[in-house]
């Protein structure tokens, strides 16, 4: 039976990663999670500089899922060079860097950076509001996510992932823009913007009032998008939206994605992932099909 899969001429050793952000840069988790069984270890959101990101509170519960308005707070690429690619260095799993920034400027800078380090792939957060352009975000503007996706590509010696923002009224639009651009993956969705009010405090749950609505609620609308780029463009999709066991990790891989990122599930199970490549396993044993590849995007 074969686990293995291919993304922009990386093999990973099955389809299963963690989502941007709800891992660190595994060292905590580490200790829960053996990571030599991930396909991926995929970092929190690295910038140019650190970030201190938004006031407390950050992060609120929600029915299925969870708010987080946490801001992207991360040591900077220095820090992250030297402290967090040596210890991930230490497993057999591929590394993908998430890449933040304010301006197009900033990610490049982060991306020349990575060039001669020794990470597999990168994904580029273009959920980031733009400065320069005030406040939207890269990954809203169809122009603006072809325009990042192509300055970045100037600089990247590895694989570009641009992750799309489900923020938008059509999002084939937006991953033909990147596709445009010269993107080589993209993994989708990235959180819905929510609001959550305290009726006690009477006043709003987290301090930024609005935040990324992620965990089990938005799963349908993640299908829903990653079955809909699919059919859109030729890139190959990592799917994530509410994943936390290998048969929503399989509906994601029905619809046309080749890899699958656990996000919010790793803060209620830390053994989400392992628990999903099993999961994984066990369909394929059951439905006996002798190699994953064979079910992507067969639903149509």
């Amino acid at each position: 039976m074969n686990t293995k899969i291919n993304i922009a001429g990386v093999e990973f050793k099955n389809p299963v990663m963690v989502a941007s952000g709800t891992f660190g840069s595994g060292a905590e988790y580490s200790e829960f999670v053996d990571l030599n069984k991930l396909g991926a270890v995929v970092t929190k959101g690295v910038a140019n500089v650190p970030w201190p990101g938004n006031p407390t509170p950050r992060i609120a519960e929600t029915y299925g899922g969870m708010i987080n308005a946490i801001g992207l707070q991360n040591p900077g690429i220095d820090v992250f060079c030297k402290r967090d690619i040596p210890f991930l260095k230490q497993f057999d799993t591929k590394i993908i860097v998430n890449v933040c920034g304010h301006t197009t400027e900033e990610y490049c800078e982060v991306v020349e950076r990575l060039a001669n380090e020794p990470v597999d792939m990168l994904e580029i957060n273009i959920s980031c509001p733009n400065v320069k352009e005030g406040g939207i975000a890269f990954g809203q503007n169809p122009k603006s996510a072809e325009d990042i996706t192509r300055a970045v590509k100037k600089y990247a010696k590895q694989p570009i992932c641009m992750k799309l923002s489900p923020n938008v009224t059509d999002i084939t639009e937006m991953a033909k823009a990147v596709e445009a651009g010269g993107a080589d993956v993209v993994s989708l969705i990235n959180t819905l913007t929510g609001m959550k009010i305290d009726i006690n405090r009477q006043t709003f749950a987290v301090a930024n009032k609005t935040g990324g609505l992620s965990g089990p609620a938005v799963k349908p609308v993640a299908v829903r998008m990653v079955y809909q780029v699919a059919n859109a463009i030729k890139l190959p999709i990592i799917g994530m939206g509410g994943i936390s066991n290998g048969d929503d990790a399989i509906e994601f891989m029905l619809a046309g994605a080749t890899g699958v990122s656990i996000g919010t599930a790793n803060f209620n199970n830390p053994m989400a992932t392992i628990e999903t490549v099993a999961g994984i396993e066990d369909y394929l044993k059951r439905m006996n099909i002798a190699d994953i590849n064979d079910i992507i995007g067969i639903v149509k």
